[in-house]
């Protein structure tokens, strides 16, 4: 069908691991969509793949199943919903193999802490105004 998917410079996929199946698509569109094989379905099995390293392909199968299905059928063009499915199925592997920062334990500065003390002084004494005066007041 089309070339090889690019996900990022570090993974690329070659065609003849991806599957496309192609379908009538639903909704409006008359005839044309009734007759049209322009649902684009793309389907790859990261276990069973070639690229990447073992730990990758464990991640994306981890976080996204055995087999990776993205169906597109936004359009009227099998050409374009081909490309968006493509599009799709790279994202959600590059999605899959992101990773945040491991988060560093951090403490207030001092500065924070004098302005946290102050509002809370300040919140007191506003609140404090609004009780009713007692009797020695």
């Amino acid at each position: 069908m089309s070339g090889d998917l690019w996900v990022r410079d570090d993974l690329v996929i070659p065609a003849d691991e991806l599957d496309w199946r192609f379908s009538t698509s639903s909704g409006p569109g008359g005839q044309h969509a009734n007759r049209s094989n322009t649902r684009a379905e793309v389907r790859w099995i990261p276990k069973e793949s070639r690229v990447g390293t073992a730990q990758q392909r464990n991640l994306i199968a981890e976080r996204l199943g055995d087999t990776v299905i993205v169906q597109v059928d936004d359009h009227r063009s099998q050409k374009r919903n081909r490309g968006l499915a493509a599009e799709r199925l790279a994202g959600r592997i590059r999605e899959a193999l992101h990773r945040d920062p491991p988060r560093r334990a951090t403490r207030p500065s001092r500065a924070a802490k004098r302005r946290r003390t102050e509002s809370k002084r300040k919140r007191g004494q506003l609140k404090a105004q609004r009780r009713r005066p007692g009797p020695d007041d």
